[in-house]
């Protein structure tokens, strides 16, 4: 993919304003973007409508828009939007036989853990045991899971993160078989992505570390679908008063964008960026750009354009 038009993008879902993590997020995938001479692209991610917020949409462009974070695209891909795309993706995975119905309730999924030793701390994944694989043995249908043991073989996952190196996930072992529709009809997330990720010609993904685990699960969905891999940079994370990452779900505060040069510093300093002084966004925006471009990107061996740091 080296030499390749680099398109990136920023994803948020619409389930109130940005905050501080947010913005860090927003502002690593735009400077990447600007620093590689490509496309910024914004997509709302709101598949989950029960969360979405009314008037959120419209406040996050807002709030992108004070801190000079202006997509190259006027009108975002909507997730909502793309159900028949989705389905799409479903229909080839089950023509392939990759994809079985499980009836399993989070009850049903917790007991079988319990039962096979298998416990987790807070935040952790849980593993699915697989129950389902063989049939649904009188449950009802529920959700819909994709294997991730194929031909009897697990499926094992090695990429490069730009930032945090070499990785390894064994998706069979420390995930299991995952969730591609859910048991309310709603699309999962990691098939949602991986199909938009395709359909929008992204090429480099920039997001918040806590992401990261997710990567495996796509690149596993990207390979089974046929479908482009990616390249992928996880930032550092705004941490909150809990020790926990800076989130909706722990009232992280709204961002005020009434002062957007202190909004950019404090998003500056979470990515290791150096101290910027600049009378305006436009000005501070083109120093970050430069330090981001002489840290994360160089130029590949007889190569002019540049290309994504190994």
């Amino acid at each position: 993919m080296s030499g390749a038009k680099y398109i990136g993008r920023f994803a948020p879902s619409p389930t109130g304003p940005l905050h501080a993590g947010s913005l860090v997020a927003a502002l690593a995938s735009w400077l990447d973007a600007r620093a590689h001479a490509g496309q910024w692209l914004v997509r709302i991610e709101d598949v989950d409508l029960p969360r979405c917020v009314q008037g959120a949409e419209e406040t996050i462009f807002a709030q992108l828009a004070a801190c000079g974070l202006v997509p190259d695209e006027y009108e975002p891909v909507r997730q909502s939007a793309r159900s028949p795309a989705y389905r799409s993706a479903l229909e080839r995975l089950n023509r392939l036989g990759l994809t079985y119905a499980c009836g399993c309730t989070r009850r049903a999924i917790e007991d079988a853990m319990v039962s096979l030793g298998l416990l987790h701390e807070r935040f952790e994944e849980r593993v699915y045991p697989g129950t389902c694989r063989s049939g649904l043995h009188g449950k009802p249908a529920r959700a819909t899971r994709v294997l991730t043991v194929c031909g009897g073989i697990e499926s094992v996952i090695h990429w490069k993160d730009r930032r945090l190196g070499p990785q390894r996930q064994n998706v069979a072992r420390e995930v299991g078989d995952f969730v591609i529709q859910r048991a309310d009809g709603l699309w999962a997330y990691q098939l949602a992505v991986v199909v938009d990720d395709a359909f929008q010609g992204i090429t480099d993904v920039v997001r918040g570390e806590d992401l990261a685990d997710n990567t495996a699960r796509q690149i596993h969905l990207q390979r089974l679908l046929g479908l482009p891999e990616l390249h992928y940079l996880h930032t550092p994370l705004v941490m909150g008063r809990d020790g926990h990452k800076l989130s909706k779900q722990n009232d992280a505060t709204p961002l005020d964008t009434t002062q957007p040069l202190r909004c950019l510093a404090d998003a500056g300093r979470v990515l290791e960026l150096p101290a910027i002084h600049a009378p305006t966004v436009s000005e501070w925006l083109t120093t970050a750009t430069q330090a981001w471009g002489a840290h994360w990107v160089k130029r590949e061996p007889g190569s002019t354009s540049p290309g994504r740091m190994a």
